[in-house]
């Protein structure tokens, strides 16, 4: 090979080179680019070549930061909801503590005064504004819910859209392999950032084929991207309870099957379901069970006196109904009604009933622990947890029932007298006859919530419980935000653009590039001096 040859293969080299690294300076803010190292190799003894542009993209690192990333959006999207009931109970002016107080303070002063209308009115007042408030804080819980499922349909429209663009990008990729011969580094840089943004949303496993192709999979081995194929995610209204939004895997032939919430492990999606499963629904329930315990509490004692018109009390408070859902892939046909019977026993938490060849199996919802369940074949009828649960015909096996003992209490919960002279605060006729308002103000002593718990004890520990869940996410999002800052770190190490030392090879390849136009410059000189010797 002449010199000629081997001065333009440097000089090819050294364009190549010098083209990378611009590249790489001109991406150095580039959200998921990777630094371009050229390669270059022995020509055989004449002249360079260049071997390679490879990218500098570690994949095991790669994949230990998007699990990391997604634990991160997880707790991060667990803590950012959390904190909206995290404010509003700690917040004294909308806190049901001092509406309570106040309520009993009211009645203290009526059993103190009986007769007295303003004091009777006083009773009505308070209670009036208690109940607001917890109608209000019902309100709010069931508007971050609705909230909370309309996020989850906005994660699976953005996990589909990343999905189609991965498969897209894979068959580009193979293309380009194909026609070029070299690695597509943008191409690959598009992808990998495409990967890292669904793993922030949900926990995928990725794996790369021989061909280059990715194959992306849920957890449990379901594939979201297959070579060119993705496959599609669905958000609708759950089989077992129709009011909360669920997910479903849609297989090749267009049909969806329903993921439980345990599939989601990490990203935003697992927080959304975390939040709702261990503290939302906990938190509803607890209200419930709250509002419950004290409205059948005063009912049961108001009924026992006399009102100012002397005409026995009447229930003081009104309350919804519990609900039970039948899951929509049953085929026995049964219809279910459920109703309260034991307030003592009341948990706050729904069930889950599943009728099988051995029977009823019934399990909390909030810990999936068994409860023990008492079945009444005459009446048809299961007692468990303080609720009973009466079916219309017989279940087939498999088949599946949702009980919400609490869910709709503080939605309808309302104080049904707006007279004071309704107050029965005596038991006779007799006048200035306290002892029915005494008997009212005494509840607020007594453990009436799960027969273990005063009114504001309950709702101190609904406080104690959202305190504590919002200190273990902060204390997890510390530790995983530390751990995630390393392995990006670490990434950056590899992968990153460093400014200074791209500097430094602009340099040294404008040097190199030089250097071989030199080696060309010499030989022309040398072959016009051999030309002018004739």
């Amino acid at each position: 090979m002449s010199i000629f040859s081997i001065g333009l293969s440097g000089l090819h080299a050294a364009q190549t080179a010098l083209h990378a690294t611009s590249g790489n300076i001109s991406n150095v803010y580039t959200p998921g680019y990777n630094r371009e190292v050229v390669l270059l190799g022995e020509n055989n003894g004449n002249g360079v070549k260049v071997n390679d542009v490879q990218r500098q993209f570690n994949q095991f690192v790669a994949t230990r930061l998007n699990a990391a990333s997604g634990s991160l959006a997880s707790l991060d999207t667990y803590g950012t909801q959390l904190r909206q009931i995290d404010n509003l109970l700690s917040d004294d002016q909308a806190g049901l503590a001092p509406l309570m107080q106040k309520f009993f303070s009211a009645l203290g002063q009526m059993a103190s005064n009986p007769g007295d209308p303003a004091a009777r009115q006083g009773v009505v007042g308070t209670a009036s504004t208690m109940v607001s408030q917890f109608s209000s804080f019902g309100n709010y819980l069931d508007d971050i819910g609705r909230g909370v499922n309309e996020q989850i349909a906005q994660e699976v429209t953005g996990i589909n859209s990343l999905t189609s663009q991965i498969a897209r990008l894979n068959d580009e990729i193979q293309l380009a392999r194909g026609s070029e011969g070299n690695a597509p580094n943008s191409l690959l840089n598009q992808r990998d950032n495409l990967v890292h943004e669904l793993s922030q949303r949900i926990d995928i496993r990725v794996n790369e084929q021989d061909s280059g192709s990715y194959t992306v999979a849920l957890g449990n081995g379901m594939p979201l991207v297959s070579s060119g194929t993705p496959y599609q995610l669905q958000a609708g209204a759950g089989q077992a309870d129709p009011t909360r939004t669920m997910v479903s895997y849609v297989d090749g032939s267009g049909n969806p099957r329903e993921l439980s919430e345990d599939h989601f492990k990490r990203g935003k999606l697992s927080g959304l379901f975390e939040f709702r499963s261990e503290s939302l629904d906990k938190m509803q329930n607890q209200l419930g069970q709250l509002a419950y315990s004290l409205a059948t509490a005063f009912n049961e004692v108001h009924q026992q006196g006399v009102d100012l018109n002397q005409q026995p009390g009447g229930a003081l408070f009104g309350i919804g109904d519990p609900s039970v859902f039948s899951h929509t892939r049953n085929t026995g046909g049964v219809e279910a009604a459920v109703s309260i019977t034991d307030t003592s026993a009341l948990m706050s938490t729904g069930f889950d009933i599943r009728y099988g060849d051995d029977g009823y199996t019934v399990t909390r919802r909030d810990n999936g622990k068994a409860v023990a369940v008492t079945f009444d074949a005459a009446t048809n009828s299961l007692s468990f947890g303080g609720v009973e649960l009466t079916l219309n015909g017989t279940p087939a096996s498999g088949d599946r029932f949702l009980v919400e003992p609490l869910n709709n209490v503080v939605s309808q919960f309302e104080l049904l007298i707006t007279e004071g002279s309704e107050l029965a605060a005596a038991q006779s006729n007799s006048t200035g006859d306290n002892r029915n308002a005494l008997a009212l103000l005494e509840l607020q002593n007594q453990r009436l919530v799960q027969g273990n718990a005063t009114f504001n004890q309950a709702y101190a520990g609904m406080i104690s419980t959202a305190g504590n869940q919002m200190s273990v996410v902060q204390a997890n999002l510390a530790a995983q935000q530390g751990l995630t800052d390393q392995l990006n770190a670490l990434q950056q190490s590899e992968s990153g653009v460093n400014l200074d030392e791209e500097a430094a090879n602009l340099i040294r390849y404008q040097q190199y590039y030089q250097a071989n136009a030199k080696v060309i410059e010499t030989g022309s000189t040398i072959l016009d001096t051999i030309l002018s010797l004739r």
